[in-house]
């Protein structure tokens, strides 16, 4: 492998967890909700409410565990052991929550959400964090959110394939089946992909860190501006799919009239995902980060309203509609990931401590937010409109209700986010002055030679870096 630069193979490594993270997420959204409110016989308003609790209660946890992160280490390193310790509760959480025995009540499934976001916050923030530790490079950065992306979206739309082959080969008699058939897949593959992960990848020794109290890092966290506009894009960007995510079964068996083939359709969607990720990380290295994420949240603020004029109960106009806004999924995810590790780089200055696990767990934790505005406002706007998940008891007016609020709303906030990072002013040359200025702040640590050596690998984008 190159000096200071991962290799192929320990990228795919590292991104291997981010399958089952993804097939369990996926389902949390779009799965769960209709499960518990169809099969298991709770009220689509008590469903949404009980999913929105449960989303900001992990808000709160998040920077708690994004700073034990950091300051917790092993000898695996600060990240390493985490994704370990997650294992065993997202396994068990997930046996719950996917195969639970009918009937059951609000409290069961508040208890074992709340339980689930646990494991679900120890796994992403040590995974994105390890991550963005991997390399000092602009253009890497995005290569390994990417890589990471990348493996996101294979673990979606392999999951969203079970009931599909469930449904084909006869193995499946409703949605109960389905939803089982994603829990064992996310029970098997957790411990596999994250001992895999530990053995292959290693984790780097991080700058000497400085001394802050909690009132200081608190005042440089509030007045980073560019933390602030990330993560305000990041909640728009977490809205948006997690309006259309909770929404689309519904979307597709009774506005589109295809029942049959909603998951079939919906794995169209993450397949196009799949393939957008190396368009758009090919225009990052060309355009950059920020202009990247901006041109992909006005084209899918574009491509999504096109449905609007599709014809319904026709497989391949919603296929065509699905694979053209699919494209832009995944590219606002990895985006915002990989800008947020060059953040990181100007609080690493500002505060002279490598707080990534911190800073991190505020980007989840808006995302999660975002998830669960949409699913909490989503849900209880059925019960407004009068929508009913039972075929033939929805009148057209409020089907043509339930299509603006799939298309209407996803669009504006994609639009909003768009304009939000369009000049975004940290740059690839902004973020490379960043790795000098902290070349030249080793020096003090390091001596005149290796001072020059650092602003020397700052100049070509690698860094001589050891395991911990």
């Amino acid at each position: 492998m190159a000096k200071g630069r991962i290799s192929k193979w320990q990228l795919g490594s590292f991104a291997l967890p981010a399958i089952p993270i993804a097939a369990l997420g996926l389902p949390i959204v779009v799965y769960l909700p209709p499960f518990y409110a169809e099969d298991m016989g709770l009220s689509l308003s008590l469903v949404g409410v009980i999913f929105m609790v449960a989303r900001f209660w992990d808000v709160f946890t998040d920077p708690v565990l994004g700073t034990l992160s950091d300051r917790i280490h092993s000898r695996w390193g600060r990240r390493r052991h985490w994704l370990v310790i997650s294992a065993p509760i997202l396994m068990l959480s997930s046996y719950m929550l996917f195969m639970p025995t009918a009937p059951v009540t609000g409290a069961y499934l508040m208890f074992w959400m709340v339980i689930l976001y646990i494991g679900w916050t120890l796994i992403t923030i040590s995974h994105m964090s390890w991550g963005a530790e991997l390399s000092t490079d602009y253009d890497e950065r995005s290569s390994i959110q990417g890589w990471r992306e990348f493996a996101l979206i294979f673990g979606s739309f392999t999951v969203l394939a079970l009931p599909a082959v469930l449904q084909t080969t006869g193995a499946s008699t409703g949605l109960a089946d389905g939803v089982a058939a994603m829990g064992w897949f996310v029970i098997i593959l957790l411990p596999i992909t994250i001992a895999l992960a530990v053995w292959v990848v290693p984790e780097f020794k991080s700058v000497p860190q400085a001394s802050i109290n909690w009132k200081e890092s608190g005042r440089l966290i509030l007045k980073n501006t560019l933390l602030r506009r990330v993560l305000f894009a990041d909640l728009l960007v977490g809205i948006a799919p997690g309006i259309t995510g909770s929404l689309y079964i519904f979307f597709a068996s009774y506005v589109m009239g295809l029942p049959e083939t909603a998951s079939l359709l919906l794995l169209v969607y993450f397949v196009a995902g799949f393939v957008g990720v190396p368009i758009w990380l090919r225009v990052a290295h060309k355009m950059g980060k920020h202009k990247t994420l901006a041109i992909a949240m006005f084209y899918g603020a574009t491509a999504l309203p096109l449905i609007v004029f599709m014809p319904r109960e026709e497989f391949w106009w919603l296929f065509f509609g699905n694979t053209l806004y699919g494209l832009a999924y995944g590219a606002g995810s990895f985006l915002l990931r990989a800008i947020m590790a060059d953040v990181c780089d100007r609080d690493l200055i500002d505060s002279g401590q490598q707080r990534t696990g911190l800073y991190y767990s505020l980007l989840t934790m808006t995302n999660k937010i975002g998830f669960a505005v949409a699913v909490g406002i989503t849900y209880v706007m059925l019960d407004v409109i009068g929508f009913v998940p039972e075929t033939g008891a929805n009148s057209p007016e409020t089907l043509n209700q339930l299509l603006a609020l799939y298309v209407t709303l996803p669009a504006l906030f994609m639009a909003i986010a768009g304009i939000v990072m369009w000049r975004y002013p940290l740059t690839k040359e902004a973020q490379a002055e960043l790795r000098a200025k902290l070349a030249e702040r080793h020096h003090t640590h390091e001596g005149p030679a290796d001072a020059a050596a650092a602003v020397a690998a700052v100049a070509t984008g690698v860094h001589d870096r050891t395991p911990d």
